[in-house]
């Protein structure tokens, strides 16, 4: 039997399981601040929707806060393709526990503080979700604007409620105040992922190449975590800021001509969170990494649709991809910032629909410090 009708197999008893024992729940409406026209995606609107159903290992979430990705802004804008209007994006969520479905098993119960990030659901099932990389799973489901087995669209976090199963919501420690933790659960764990699975620590040599909303944050970890950090960006604007999050190394890598030789054979990993990698000869980057070393990246720059051998030189390094990360590794992280006391930088927004389309047009157009968390939820929709 091939691959692909056991996981059509596994998503069907999933399916089964979960309308077998379904509990409909108190909650029958949502409202939320929404995209309702593609061409006027800077101009949200508050509405109204049905929840989806609260299965047997559901449970439902008054939401807090909520931050800003930059996936919201690009599924908004359409730059992902077709999108479900209306659509409440939103998958930095940090919310309370008001409801817990009747087969939850793994814990939560009624007022915990738990986060829910770009993930709702996996077959949990298959070898990847067994082992704990349920991000890679074939039947991921996103947070909104993804089809769940019964055919409901996902909606997210700019939202009165928020509805998951359990497993993807992330107890938050104490000390995280909501507007902190909200960025971790999706720009946060895209940064410390790949800093995780490649054991960066005291000793090693970490350069981040693009020091925006997830790159300030790559910064803070690889830091954190010991190692010694350089920050690529392409001119000196960010010098400053990039020293006050804990780089060793500012590289200004269009203005300064000859970087790649400067730092040539310094850094054990580099990771790029930069969407764009305009301006940046990103061929001398290889020249960077040591012998074994690793070029990993978290976005899909236009500028490397295709992959050219040539700048690797032979030299014995390897390069990769990485994305979100399981709800194991987001429990590390929320551990690691709590005991380190970590803090990102983050700009509080009330949510409304000029709040939201004060974020969208900021975010679009850079003007960001460098993550947003949208605050004050009962202001706007209710206690």
């Amino acid at each position: 039997m091939s691959t692909s009708s056991n996981s059509s197999i596994s998503r069907l008893r999933q399916i089964e399981e979960q309308l077998t024992e379904r509990n409909m729940g108190e909650l029958k409406e949502i409202t939320g601040i929404a995209v309702v026209e593609g061409t006027e995606w800077t101009s949200p609107k508050k509405v109204s929707f049905k929840p989806k159903t609260v299965y047997a290992r559901d449970i439902v979430l008054k939401v807090e806060a909520c931050g800003v990705c930059g996936s919201d802004i690009h599924c908004a804008a359409g730059h992902w393709g077709p999108r479900n209007n209306p659509l409440v994006v939103g998958h930095e969520i940090i919310g309370r526990v008001i409801e817990v479905g009747s087969g939850c098993k793994e814990g939560l119960k009624v007022g915990d503080r738990v986060g829910v990030g770009a993930q709702a659901l996996s077959c949990l099932e298959c070898s990847r979700c067994e082992s704990e990389n349920e991000q890679y799973c074939s039947n991921m489901t996103g947070t909104y604007n993804f089809p769940y087995p019964d055919g409901y669209i996902s909606q997210g976090g700019y939202a009165s409620h928020v509805i998951v199963h359990e497993h993807f919501a992330i107890p938050i420690p104490d000390n995280i105040p909501s507007h902190l933790a909200a960025p971790l659960m999706c720009g946060g764990i895209t940064a410390f992922s790949p800093l995780l699975r490649s054991n960066v620590g005291p000793g090693t040599s970490v350069g981040v190449v693009g020091i925006g909303g997830i790159g300030h944050m790559a910064v803070i970890f690889a830091k954190a975590l010991g190692a010694n950090v350089t920050a690529i960006s392409r001119r000196s604007n960010k010098k400053d800021d990039a020293l006050k999050l804990g780089a060793d190394v500012y590289i200004a890598a269009v203005e300064d001509k000859d970087w790649h030789k400067t730092y040539a054979n310094t850094l054990d990993l580099i990771v790029v969170c930069s969407s764009s990698l305009t301006e940046l000869d990103f061929d001398r980057i290889p020249s960077l990494l040591k012998v074994g070393g690793k070029v990993l990246s978290i976005a899909i720059p236009e500028a490397s649709e295709r992959l050219v051998l040539r700048p690797l030189l032979l030299k014995g390094i390897s390069i990769g991809t990485s994305v979100i990360g399981s709800p194991a590794e987001i429990k590390k992280l929320l551990d690691f910032v709590s005991k380190k006391n970590l803090k990102i930088w983050v700009e509080e927004v009330p949510i409304s629909e000029a709040g939201v389309a004060e974020v969208f047009r900021r975010m679009n157009s850079g003007d960001v410090r460098y993550r947003f968390s949208l605050v004050d939820f009962d202001k706007e929709f209710g206690a």
